[in-house]
């Protein structure tokens, strides 16, 4: 994210990573890591791993990553419950609809947990010592899903790009 804040329209959301699906899926799912993010629209994600989804937590990030005044799309999670103090704040009931009244949404970061959760199967998993390097990764590429990545890497590693 290079320091910058996200702004305009963030869809938030938090997932669960790791272990079987045996047994409960979701919050309270044990062995799991959970992971808290933030997706500007047509834009940028960021990722954290969390130890619980507390409001405290949660808002916590919120304030530090995002800029006050954005337009912020959740679910109905209660931890959300006070985040109208940093700007407008809409809410999706996925029990009742997954979009509603067209901008009312966060498919775009359900997207970014779906691309994220699908790569572990190419690296036959990901061990947990791992996982936060791996999300930061994912992350990586979303952020530059749009770009040339072999230029990219090739100006990381070497400090320039051949014409």
């Amino acid at each position: 994210m290079e320091g910058a804040r996200l702004s305009g329209e963030i869809e938030i959301d938090e997932s669960y990573f790791g272990g079987k699906r045996k047994g409960q899926r979701g919050r309270g799912a044990a062995g799991k890591s959970i992971v808290f993010g933030l997706l500007e629209r047509d834009g940028r994600v960021y990722t954290r791993v969390v130890s619980n989804v507390s409001a405290e937590t949660l808002l916590d990030i919120i304030r530090k990553k995002t800029r006050k005044g954005s337009v912020y799309y959740t679910d109905t999670f209660k931890s959300y419950n006070s985040l109208r103090r940093w700007g407008k704040h809409h809410r999706l009931n996925h029990s009742k609809a997954f979009a509603h009244k067209g901008k009312n949404h966060i498919n775009g970061i359900e997207g970014f947990w779906s691309f994220a959760k699908h790569k572990p199967d190419n690296y036959h998993g990901v061990s947990k010592s791992n996982f936060v390097l791996y999300l930061k990764e994912m992350e990586w590429r979303y952020n530059h899903r749009k770009e040339n990545l072999l230029k990219l890497l090739l100006d990381v590693y070497f400090g320039y790009v051949s014409a």
